[in-house]
């Protein structure tokens, strides 16, 4: 069966012993709504979801196709990532460096978005990973492994939410140094404006949460077109070097022992570009006809942001004069030089202006999602003071206690740059190392369940076929490759200045989260298979599947 959209009953039966048991009562479910609802055939297949996963719907769905498309496309920012944090890719690299591993990172994270948007199918929920893994993991490991999963999906998320306010402080500084050179350019100042922007993205999140998706689609078009000018700058305007020195005159700033492990330290700059099209699994209770929409938004948004991400990193690095002093700028932004190259400040200003407009934007999209996933793991009793972090405000119909806990999280992720230089390479390096362990985790679980027993996957709408197998194997390769690669710090020899704290972290959140599923987890938490399969159970009680008696 070739990737692409498929009826749910081409695809296989639900997790149960008896097969046909899923199908009935879906049937059963969609026979009772089409009664009242025959021109919503998608409220009723997201109504048919939400009750097979035990939820209740709890948010609008306010999202459609395009909205969700535009909404992932905005949030992943993949060309406007690339352009803003590629100093680690520069450094470990050059030009070609930085250009070649942004090429093989696209084919790798390419089989891991479809794998992810295949489960997405199968289960439409903001939990994501650690649902999914709660669902396809052996038995015997469910609860502790869909626990470790949801800690480590919220450290991912946390850490990016987090991001978002120190690349957009960093870059209003190097505005400031540019158009006032003698401006010293404390850390805390840029500290300090990482803090008033978190706080007003998650103010915008809660009173102007009703903005949210009808905003999507003209940021889209902003998206394309700030894509476009920028290209024309770069190409028309700034310097060229030679297509030698674009493509094969690779560069080693980061000491290491060869040219080889410094390519591999600096693709971290492409990985982060390309991350967090799963974002759309997190908003799927706000989707009109989730089971669809949600991963064709996933894997159209990585396809399209990937070939203008790959325009974009072609284009800059074919404008880049000098590789030494790109690194070597005093607004520590290898992109604002070269805009300072190639353009009056003037032109420098007003295109950063726009920049920074879908900068802003894509952290308020981060933050929605961000607090989405923690808010589901929160429902299923997986965090401390889960009851406040997953209640929903009965006005806003939206987790406002979520959001708020994740705007105190990036607060304090923040605070870390006052006491280290290397601090945001540290937090970028902790959400992929997060997120890659999320993707091994619950790709391998669906791999489990593929193979030992295919026809107990639940039917999903967009589906990979045959490709399923080598996809899924091929995703758990490429995410333990960049899984290790993450943990490397950015330069030789090591010091407390350039040390990489993503292992530290990383390693202290896991004990935590083991220590907490022994203390406490074990015993409130049972995953969201517990209601798959309660459901489930219902249906045979009330007389469906073939053990009934009609």
């Amino acid at each position: 069966m070739a990737l692409g959209t498929v009826d749910a009953e081409q695809h296989g039966e639900f997790y149960t012993e008896d097969k046909n048991l899923y199908h009935d009562s879906t049937k059963e479910i969609s026979g009772q709504d089409s009664e009242h609802r025959t021109s919503d055939d998608a409220a009723v297949r997201d109504d048919r979801d939400m009750k097979r996963m035990g939820k209740q719907q709890q948010f609008r769905r306010n999202f459609r196709r395009f909205s969700t498309l535009s909404f992932v496309c905005v949030l992943t920012a993949t060309w406007e990532f690339l352009l803003i944090a590629n100093y680690s890719g520069l450094a470990n690299g050059g030009r070609p460096g930085f250009f070649w591993s942004y090429v093989w990172s696209f084919l790798g994270f390419g089989v891991i978005i479809a794998s992810l948007a295949e489960m997405s199918s199968m289960a439409p929920t903001s939990g994501g990973q650690y649902h999914w893994v709660s669902e396809f993991a052996p038995v015997k490991y469910q609860k502790f492994m869909s626990y470790i999963a949801g800690w480590m999906s919220v450290l991912s998320w946390q850490a990016a939410t987090a991001s978002g306010g120190f690349l957009g402080g960093g870059i209003i500084q190097g505005l400031i140094i540019i158009n006032h050179p003698d401006y010293e350019a404390p850390v805390w100042h840029a500290v300090i404006i990482a803090i008033v922007l978190t706080i007003g993205i998650n103010l915008f999140n809660i009173y102007g949460s009703r903005l949210l998706a009808p905003s999507q689609n003209p940021l889209m078009v902003l998206h394309i077109f700030l894509f476009i000018a920028i290209c024309v700058v770069l190409w028309v305007m700034a310097p060229h070097p030679s297509a030698h020195d674009v493509f094969l005159e690779f560069e080693n700033f980061g000491g290491w022992s060869s040219m080889g492990l410094s390519l591999m330290v600096g693709q971290i700059s492409a990985l982060f570009g390309l991350m967090c099209n799963d974002a759309a699994a997190h908003m799927a209770e706000e989707v009109k006809d989730a089971g669809k929409t949600v991963p064709e938004a996933m894997f159209w948004s990585y396809i399209v942001n990937g070939i203008m991400g790959f325009v974009v990193v072609l284009s800059f690095v074919y404008a880049i004069p000098s590789i030494d002093d790109s690194l070597e700028d005093p607004t520590g932004f290898p992109f604002l030089y070269v805009f300072v190259q190639a353009m009056p400040n003037t032109g420098t200003n007003v295109i950063c202006a726009f920049l920074l407009v879908l900068f802003i934007a894509s952290s308020i999209a981060f933050n929605a999602s961000t607090a989405r996933q923690t808010f589901a793991f929160a429902r299923d009793n997986g965090l401390p003071f889960s009851g406040w972090i997953s209640k929903i405000d009965p006005k806003l119909l939206i987790p406002a206690n979520a959001v708020w806990f994740s705007c105190i999280l990036s607060v304090l992720l923040n605070l870390i740059n006052l006491g280290s230089t290397a601090a945001f390479n540290a937090i970028m390096s902790l959400q992929l190392v997060a997120l890659m362990f999320t993707y091994i985790m619950s790709i391998s679980c669906v791999l489990y369940k593929r193979v030992t027993a295919p026809e107990t996957l639940p039917p999903a709408r967009w589906s990979l076929g045959r490709l399923g197998v080598p996809f899924n194997i091929a995703s758990i390769i490429y995410s333990t490759f960049a899984f290790f690669w993450c943990f490397w710090s950015t330069e030789t020899p090591v010091n407390l200045e350039n040390f990489n704290w993503a292992p530290v972290i990383f390693m202290i959140v896991l004990i935590t989260a083991i220590v907490m599923y022994f203390v406490k987890g074990r015993k409130v938490y049972h995953g969201p298979v517990v209601t798959v399969e309660g459901f489930l159970a219902e249906r045979r009680l009330e007389g469906f599947g073939p053990t009934a008696t009609n």
